[in-house]
């Protein structure tokens, strides 16, 4: 059945300001160095001490690269010096020493992410050796609660890579597309060819992975809708359980390689706002459900099903569907959550390493969320993730009278309420049919440290 989305365009850009993208709440912008190991041992110290500790979630990143793609904002380092990766990797074992030593032999491992970067730079030894490292520091949970996944660069695999990928256990997978236009690609610097992407998803499926992501941008250079179309054409004949649609940010002051992409050669922003609504009335034709920010799926994937059940969570790698788990960060630039606190380790691998070779825990900042905090991502989470917030459920966990707490954001709000996106009832908040591409715009007046970063370009554009 077709998703039922409402776009319009002239609201889409009345709303088309910078924000958050709620990942976090408090968002990365809020970390700080007073956070420090000493501050991430006690609280893992104190979740461990639960009556009912919470099972762990790890994300490993690997930044390197062969190639660089000129839209990229990742943390990432461009080398054909494999040499760099083994080192990294073996910085990634001290790691896990340290982190493992903190962690009580009674939290499984149930969700294991590797992101990138390219975590398949990484030979299939390597990843092995990393795998092996993690089962035999941490003890993992029956496969049938594994959620483990990895980033795919498909120029980077062929289908005995992607089974020996299934072999080490993993089960989800998310390839980078972008756009299969040979203009778009060339001016990205990422060639990539359909066939090869549609032999690593048939090789995925035919190893038993649960779910298969594929990655779209729009707004990319020399993209045109026409051009968009085509990829979608491929892409429907792929047939993913899941896709993300992302805007591509230009934000060269901020992202040196985006230097490489002039400005006379991105879409104008009539037609970038046509590629969004014509690629997403296309996927929702197409049988695909919005489940939000960016992100497609098909009915019957696990993502669709939490959404629909109330289980859906977001976190630092996106929309998920486990929200009781604490997440460890492993190497350069990840983040973590322990409980209520937010950790980032050292954004560079020079770093990284530098810290684990004196045989210290690399993090290098966070926060430790207050009760306004708590109460304050509450229902952020509760606005991205279910469309809807329960004023009752939130005065019961809180101890605040809603409507008093927030009368600020619900007069923040009354806009949005006019152009029929969201309506404010006695009991409840509630994002309408209309108002599910506005999920960011609906959660930012909850945001209180939003006031702060007026007139920096901290975040990327809504549309």
């Amino acid at each position: 059945m077709a998703d039922n989305l409402m776009l319009d365009r002239e609201l889409l850009q009345r709303y088309d300001v910078t924000g958050p993208r709620y990942t976090s709440y408090p968002t990365a912008a809020q970390f700080t160095e007073v956070f420090d190991a000493q501050r991430y041992r006690q609280r893992v110290e104190a979740s461990n001490g639960d009556p009912m500790p919470r099972p762990l979630s790890l994300y490993v990143h690997v930044p390197f690269c062969r190639t660089v793609c000129f839209y990229c904002a990742c943390n990432k380092v461009i080398t054909a010096n494999y040499r760099r990766a083994e080192r990294y990797l073996d910085r990634l074992i001290d790691e896990l020493d340290l982190q493992a030593a903190l962690f009580d032999d009674d939290r499984p491992v149930e969700q294991l992410h590797l992101g990138g970067g390219t975590p398949t730079y990484f030979s299939d030894d390597d990843l092995a050796r990393l795998i092996d490292a993690i089962a035999e520091r941490f003890p993992l949970a029956d496969p049938s609660r594994r959620e483990f996944s990895i980033e795919v660069d498909p120029r980077t695999v062929d289908r005995a890579r992607i089974a020996g990928l299934a072999e080490l256990g993993f089960n989800r997978l998310s390839l980078g597309v972008q756009d299969f236009d040979d203009d778009v690609q060339k001016a990205i610097n990422r060639i990539q060819g359909v066939e090869d992407t549609a032999d690593v998803v048939a090789e995925a499926r035919a190893r038993g992975f649960h779910s298969v992501n594929l990655d779209l941008m729009y707004g990319l250079p020399l993209q045109t809708p026409a051009k968009l179309a085509r990829t979608l054409d491929a892409v429907m004949a792929i047939r993913p359980d899941r896709i993300a649609l992302y805007n591509y940010a230009h934000m060269p002051q901020m992202f040196r390689i985006q230097r490489q992409i002039r400005e006379d050669m991105l879409p104008p922003a009539d037609v970038k706002l046509t590629l969004l609504i014509e690629a997403m009335e296309r996927l929702a034709r197409d049988g695909y459900q919005y489940i939000g920010m960016d992100h497609f799926a098909l009915p019957d994937d696990e993502l669709a099903r939490a959404a629909r059940d109330g289980t859906l969570h977001r976190n630092f790698q996106g929309y998920a569907t486990r929200p009781d788990l604490d997440l460890i960060g492993l190497g350069a630039s990840s983040i973590g959550q322990i409980g209520d606190a937010y950790m980032q380790n050292k954004r560079d691998p020079e770093g990284h390493a530098e810290a684990l070779a004196a045989g210290r825990l690399p993090i290098w900042r966070g926060v430790e969320l207050s009760a306004d905090d708590r109460l304050r991502r509450d229902v952020i989470q509760a606005v991205m993730c279910r469309g809807r917030v329960d004023f009752a459920a939130i005065e019961a966990r809180h101890g605040i009278v809603f409507r008093q707490y927030f009368a600020d954001a619900l007069m923040a709000l009354q806009p949005l309420v006019d152009d029929g996106l969201v309506t404010i009832g006695r009991d409840e908040l509630a994002v309408t049919e209309r108002g599910r591409f506005f999920l960011r715009n609906v959660a930012m007046p909850f945001d209180a440290y939003l006031a702060e970063a007026r007139g920096e370009r901290r975040f990327s554009r809504v549309i």
